[in-house]
């Protein structure tokens, strides 16, 4: 993770938190809120998060498919490819 640069007290927010929330989208980084001088909540644009969310997806997938080959479940490599150009051309295999 990156350096966390955008440190907003709570009664920021409550003040202007339509602006905040400008700021967010616009840095397209999280926020740390944060409640007497101490880190209480991380808040991150919708498209920032749906972005993690795929991403964290991917990995999961990843990791399943790494466990499979392991215990020796995994699928050769000919044809996946050949299931995936048959998805992308919609051609049955």
């Amino acid at each position: 993770m990156g350096k966390l640069l955008n440190i907003i007290p709570v009664s920021d927010l409550r003040q202007d938190a339509a602006k905040v929330l400008k700021q967010l989208k616009d840095s397209k980084e999280p926020f740390i809120i944060t409640q007497r001088g101490r880190a209480a909540a991380v808040m991150l644009s919708v498209e920032t998060f749906e972005r993690s969310e795929h991403e964290r997806e991917l990995l999961s997938l990843l990791a399943k498919g790494e466990r499979e080959i392991g215990i020796g479940e995994g699928h050769d490599l000919e044809a996946v490819l050949a299931e995936a150009d048959s998805l992308l051309t919609g051609e049955p295999s």
